[in-house]
């Protein structure tokens, strides 16, 4: 088939590097522009960029797929289809109509539970303890198209979104040469979402603060949730930034919210107590709690903020 393949960040690569195995024609690559990174603000491209880039195939960086360039662009590509994970930009009614199939995302979750920005951020600091990748047609409407193929993943309570982002993005690949496939003979079935739906807000650094009053469970499911980016923080003793990316609930502990209850930062909760496995000192590289203690003490007694 003759494709356009549209997305940004890791997690899409690794559909790409599936649709360029399995031998279809990527006549087209959209992603995101240059953003400035690093200390230096250096214009650096997105993976999915700089991996078509490395695969030679043409990369288009529109700041806007809305523009009216832009959409007679896409128009002029002639493409059976759009293949669509994770762009990051909003598709027009004419963008969506140009492929003769038409556009078909993967999303990272079991709609219409979690459409929107953070599906998988979103999952995991609620609890849920499955999820899944999904291809769907593409529509206007916010993640609302009839769902093709789905993937069923559970998340265990060592996920974080990095790991459980990583898992998907494998798994979420390998559906694609399924459902090019049905689609292009037209025997796939495409199934209304069903349900309540509930919607993945982008995360906002203002909801990044750990709440110690809260449960122990939901203060693990927001640690992990938020790992590694932004990062769940708090204010260590000495009033400096600490970000926690990894943690585990603890049976045993209990005191002031916030309270380091030993030398092994088991820290109480509103509820119960969580222990922190992995933190990042402000302006220091992220350590396993061991070997941060050894340079930041943080005694029984002391209180994170």
């Amino acid at each position: 088939m003759r494709l356009a393949f549209m997305g940004t960040p890791d997690f899409a690569v690794p559909s790409l590097a599936e649709l360029i195995a399995s031998g279809h024609e990527i006549v087209a690559v959209y992603s995101q522009p240059p953003r400035p990174k690093g200390r230096g603000q250096k214009l650096t491209p997105s993976p999915v960029q700089a991996f078509a880039e490395a695969m030679g195939l043409p990369v288009f960086t529109p700041a806007s797929m809305k523009s009216p360039e832009a959409i007679a662009d896409f128009q002029s590509l002639d493409l059976d289809a759009a293949c669509v994970v994770a762009y990051g930009q909003i598709l027009k009614t004419e963008v969506l109509d140009a492929p003769r199939l038409g556009c078909f995302n993967l999303h990272g979750s079991l709609l219409p539970r979690w459409r929107g920005a953070a599906p998988i951020q979103r999952a995991i600091m609620a609890g849920d303890r499955q999820t899944g990748v999904q291809i769907m047609r593409m529509s206007e409407g916010l993640d609302e198209g009839a769902i093709l193929l789905s993937e069923v993943l559970p998340i265990t309570a060592d996920d974080t979104a990095a790991s459980l982002s990583e898992r998907m993005s494998v798994i979420g690949a390998t559906l694609w040469t399924r459902a090019l496939a049905a689609i292009e003979r037209g025997g796939v079935t495409e199934t209304p979402q069903v349900g309540e739906p509930t919607y993945a807000r982008k995360i906002t650094p203002a909801e990044a603060r750990i709440d110690w009053t809260r449960p122990s469970a939901e203060i693990d499911a927001h640690i992990r949730g938020l790992s590694p980016f932004p990062g769940a923080w708090c204010e260590a003793p000495d009033g400096m930034r600490m970000k926690v990316l990894m943690s585990r609930v603890s049976l045993k502990g209990s005191g002031q919210p916030g309270e380091v209850l030993g030398d092994d930062l088991l820290v109480a909760c509103g509820e119960g107590a969580v222990r922190l496995i992995r933190v990042q000192r402000e302006g220091r590289a992220a350590q396993d709690a061991s070997e941060f203690l050894k340079g930041f003490a943080i005694t029984a007694g002391s209180l994170l903020g």
